[in-house]
């Protein structure tokens, strides 16, 4: 049972890794992310509060939030089916 945890454990922790370092390759100094599982939405935010004035739908069910030229979020759609 301890052996099944600590594998489990580490796989979750090598997945925060992978996800920290494609994070740190991004321009955004810090990013806010929400998963709302019902709607299978994934909000990322790049600015707190992200106040954005336009919204521009992506290609794949993504919607590009922007305020004037900066980026301040990206909403993606049926998040769970997505794959890198």
């Amino acid at each position: 049972m301890e052996a099944s945890i600590a594998k489990e454990a580490n796989n979750f922790i090598g997945q925060c890794v992978n996800v920290a370092s494609d994070i740190l390759r991004m321009s955004a100094r810090q990013v806010w992310i929400d998963y709302d599982k019902e709607a299978d939405v994934l909000y990322m935010s790049f600015r707190k509060p992200q106040r954005a004035s336009e919204t521009v739908e992506l290609d794949d069910d993504m919607l590009l939030r922007k305020d004037g030229e900066k980026i301040v979020g990206l909403t993606i759609l049926n998040a769970s089916i997505r794959t890198k």
